[in-house]
């Protein structure tokens, strides 16, 4: 019986060594096959996304982002060196396309009263713009989490300079049932958990926003970006003699 057995391999050694071509033909697609399977995913490449992200209106930008745009249903923070560098107007094109499609946009406690005509002047639908402004940090993040619970918000974004790694979790997994953009606005100082899919850090360099990605679900981490910001608004059509093109801010009012 063994004997048998080693003839048979020794038939299948003696049928490989005579067709070598056949078997590497078949051996490389097999290979590239698997590779370019859905369920592989390469090192170096973003992470595949389940839920199709919104683009952030920045070509350069989202061709580093897993499923190029802004995650949907998960919390990225975005870091900035001081408040009014550019970290809002990083997130307006995406707003501005989710107001339009019926979305709300919900803004907590930002440090300042975003100016109206600025938003319009990026395209934001200012009657689906909801403005809060609660009073303590448990308020701010109650505030949070209804929001992105609600099917009817397209986006979160919040300011909350110190919030606790709990607190952290807590929006990501709201993020993830209402599959909501969650983003949280923090100091470039603030202490970063594990929790975000994304972390982003924002500064100026010779006029243009400076973005590097501190982390992101896949792959290594990518060069900065530098983005023109503002191009987008000032090729739009100037419908009022003062149009806005920046986001200044008024003194957000005391409690």
């Amino acid at each position: 019986m063994i004997s048998a057995f080693l003839s048979a391999l020794i038939g299948i050694y003696l049928h490989l060594i005579n067709f070598p071509d056949f078997v590497l033909s078949v051996a490389a697609p097999t290979l590239d096959a698997v590779l370019n399977h859905p369920a592989i995913w390469r090192g170096n490449d973003c992470a595949r996304v389940a839920v199709p992200s919104v683009p952030t209106g920045f070509a350069e930008l989202d061709v580093l982002l897993p499923g190029e745009g802004w995650p949907s249903g998960a919390l990225t923070e975005i870091y900035f060196e001081r408040p009014g560098i550019g970290e809002l107007q990083l997130v307006m094109p995406a707003a501005a396309r989710l107001t339009r499609a019926e979305r709300w946009l919900a803004m907590i406690a930002p440090p300042c009263i975003p100016y109206a005509p600025a938003l319009a002047a990026h395209g934001v639908r200012l009657s689906r713009l909801m403005l809060l402004q609660p009073k303590t940090a448990d308020e701010q993040l109650w505030a949070c989490e209804q929001a992105l619970h609600s099917e009817n918000c397209g986006a979160v974004l919040a300011w909350m300079n110190r919030i606790q790694e709990r607190a952290m979790r807590r929006l990501q997994l709201a993020a993830e049932r209402g599959g909501t953009l969650a983003m949280l606005f923090r100091p470039a100082r603030a202490t970063a958990f594990p929790s975000a899919a994304l972390r982003l850090h924002v500064s100026k360099a010779d006029g243009r926003t400076i973005v590097r990605i501190l982390k992101r679900r896949g792959g290594g981490i990518s060069a900065p970006v530098a983005l023109d910001l503002y191009g987008e608004v000032n090729r739009r059509p100037i419908t009022s003699p003062r149009p806005a093109v920046v986001l200044p801010c008024l003194p957000a009012p005391a409690h």
